[in-house]
């Protein structure tokens, strides 16, 4: 290089010169024939020449050698540093060598001997700590591996330069100390290093690491996903997952027949009785039915495990892994989530303070119905906030309550009757007749302005100046799915409904799908829709469950859902049911059997989706008895009748009041999507003139 640069210093003026006397003869050729050259444009440097060849060749041979210089400058700086490289990579391989071997083997050279001070730095407990401090994490990482000294160290050697990543020498070491009994011994002198080695032990034992059907929530979209993957893949091993205390549960009766038993141990035992008579238990299956976690991978024929009071909190998709509460990891080949939602609460209530907090009831699980229900019978007065189907049917049940008792329940919601957003408006100033008949104070267009605890009470304040006073508050104003896993999972949330967007397969990823109030999901006849109903956790959790086995069926189910106001009014409905919409109503004189007890006698079942979403939808065929004329509405009772909703004159919802074993003929009016000239007529299909 420096000889190029002599180089250049000597011939640098010549070249400047030759350029100098080129631009004088050209001007003076230009003065004397008058005219100027025709010149072609070209590119100059400062050093360079326009002028001869032979100046340009020897410019060239300047740009070239100094090129050359360069390159063979930079090789031999890059050689050098790599040499010096690979010598400081096999120095620092060599340490180990001369650390774990006994004491009269000397393997190292006189200059490592001096390093023997630094040797227990890389051994076991302490690497870690000098991994993260010293910013060689390369020759560190290859520190790690070798201090085991089985043959197996020879094949890991080759490629530990490229190894960047501290935790994986780490865990390979762990198991290394445990399988290796001279490792262990010849580490006697510290014994902190088998501790940590035996911390981990107990954690494939609660639950295996593996699960190739694994289902995130326990509720009731899981449950029939698992009954439904064991009944096309016998052998299947699923592993359920859930954050509750409980097995798997159905959650209708805890705000319906649970409240309406004369068992005083129900809250204990969560048996009832059925509007039927019969009894049975809120939970699908008893606890017999289930395998043990950590056997589920030595049963057999495989079989159902459910991991209770644990909440998946990351979701490796690339990786097919998922991580839990507690750090531990499961892995899998198919997963669902159904993982449900958690009630939303008013925001005057969130900020009120920790004694309003401690005072309110969000309804959803078991132990929110026996907290509820403790205070039902230690307290006064309870105020139900929301006017939908949770806060009505709660409203009842402590309505009835209150009959054998002191305690005062009031229900207040923004609309002008019970279930406004959904009933008619005549249909819904009856059903808030009702609810009061049962003891209930109904505060209607009431919009709660502030909350705040005063004198042992909890004091409501309406945006009209109207305060109510009351010693418990129980927040019924809908559910917000739960989407925590979507950040971590990469997963698409639905602005509009909210909830896992997925396909009409139900899949969210091609080994991901979503059931039930968390599923997003697009309806073949309505659109995309959200739903949070029981009957909808049943089709939607045993389809997932069918295509996790390899089914690939759409969505097309319609979804029913029901609501009781007590064993005497009771509707289900199918479909979008929105009181913004036009509807007909036909209606028709109730009979003894035209109730939900009555329902369920015939059916033999209390939850009455579950005989229902079994029906197919057959041609309906219609009474052949001689019918009275309809009438649209009565004005003292409802008792029982048909509300068709409609959307461009075509019906796109139904709700039967107080008509039950008739949903399959309403699910196939949805589904043709005609246009009918007449209702009425259509109505005579549900027999509702029948005695």
């Amino acid at each position: 290089m420096w000889t190029c640069k002599n180089l250049w210093k000597k011939l640098a003026p010549l070249a400047r010169s030759s350029s100098t006397l080129c631009r004088q003869n050209a001007r003076g050729v230009v003065l004397n024939n008058e005219r100027r050259l025709p010149l072609v444009p070209q590119a100059h440097m400062s050093s360079g020449t326009p002028g001869s060849g032979g100046d340009n060749n020897l410019y060239y041979l300047l740009v070239g050698a100094t090129c050359v210089g360069g390159g063979f400058y930079a090789y031999r700086t890059i050689k050098g540093d790599k040499e010096r490289y690979q010598e400081r990579i096999n120095e620092i391989a060599s340490r180990p060598n001369k650390v774990v071997p006994e004491q009269p083997i000397t393997e190292a050279p006189g200059e490592q001997a001096a390093e023997t001070p630094q040797a227990p730095e890389p051994v076991e407990e302490p690497a870690p700590e000098e991994s993260v401090g010293t910013p060689d994490a390369d020759p560190l990482v290859e520190s790690e591996p070798s201090v085991e000294p089985s043959p197996i160290e020879d094949t890991e050697e080759l490629p530990a330069p490229v190894v960047e990543s501290e935790p994986t020498p780490v865990a390979e070491s762990l198991p290394a100390e445990t399988a290796e009994p001279q490792t262990t011994t010849e580490s006697a002198a510290e014994p902190a290093t088998v501790a940590p080695a035996e911390v981990p032990a107990p954690t494939p034992v609660e639950f295996p690491s593996h699960a190739p059907y694994l289902l995130i929530g326990g509720g009731t979209a899981s449950f029939a996903a698992a009954r439904s993957i064991r009944a096309r893949d016998p052998g299947a091993r699923v592993l359920i997952i859930t954050d509750e205390p409980d097995l798997p549960y159905m959650r209708p009766p805890l705000s319906k027949e649970l409240w309406f038993s004369d068992d005083p141990s129900v809250v204990d035992t969560l048996r009832f009785k059925q509007w039927n008579g019969k009894e049975r238990s809120i939970y699908f299956q008893p606890p017999s039915f289930y395998v043990s976690p950590q056997d589920l991978e030595k049963v057999e024929n495989g079989g159902v495990a459910v991991l209770t009071g644990k909440k998946v909190v990351h979701m490796d998709v690339r990786g097919n892994k998922v991580t839990l509460s507690d750090n531990t990891e499961i892995s899998y080949d198919k997963c669902l989530i159904a993982t449900g939602g958690v009630p939303r609460n008013l925001q005057v209530i969130e900020r009120a303070g920790e004694e309003v907090t401690k005072r309110t009831t969000l309804f959803r699980k078991v132990e929110d119905f026996k907290a509820l229900d403790k205070v039902s019978r230690d307290t006064k007065s309870i105020t139900i906030i929301g006017g939908g189907f949770l806060g009505s049917e709660l409203a009842c049940a402590l309505g009835r309550r209150s009959a054998d008792s002191d305690l005062e329940v009031i229900q207040m919601f923004p609309e002008k009757g019970n279930m406004g957003k959904v009933l008619p408006e005549y249909l819904s100033n009856w059903t808030t007749a009702k609810v009061k008949s049962e003891g209930v104070t109904v505060i209607t267009e009431a919009l709660v302005k502030a909350v705040s605890y005063k004198d042992g009470k909890v004091e409501i304040k309406l945006k009209d100046g109207r305060v109510v006073k009351t010693d418990h508050v129980v927040a019924a104003v809908g559910l917000e799915p739960s989407v925590e896993l979507a950040k971590s999972a990469g997963l698409e949330v639905d602005s509009d409904f909210g909830g896992f967007r997925v396909n009409a397969e139900l899949q969210a990823r091609s080994n991901i799908w979503v059931a039930g109030d968390a599923a997003c999901f697009y309806d073949i006849r309505l659109g995309r829709r959200r739903v949070e109903h029981h009957d909808h956790a049943v089709v939607s959790g045993r389809l997932a469950g069918e295509n996790m086995t390899g089914a690939n069926k759409p969505y097309w189910h319609q979804s029913m859902f029901w609501s009781d106001l007590g064993p005497d009014v009771g509707y289900e409905a199918i479909g979008i049911v929105d009181s913004s919409l036009p509807t007909v109503g036909v209606f028709a004189k109730a009979t003894a059997k035209d109730t939900p007890k009555a329902a369920t006698e015939k059916s033999g079942t209390g939850i009455r989706s579950e005989s229902e979403t079994e029906g197919t939808a057959s041609s309906p065929v219609a009474s052949s008895t001689p019918e009275p004329p309809p009438v649209p509405e009565q004005k003292d009772n409802y008792g029982k009748g048909v509300i068709f909703y409609l959307r461009d004159k075509v019906v796109v919802g139904i709700i039967l009041w107080n008509v039950f074993n008739r949903m399959p003929v309403a699910r196939k009016i949805i589904k043709d999507g005609e246009e009918h000239a007449d209702l009425n007529e259509v109505a005579k299909l549900f027999n509702i003139h029948e005695d």
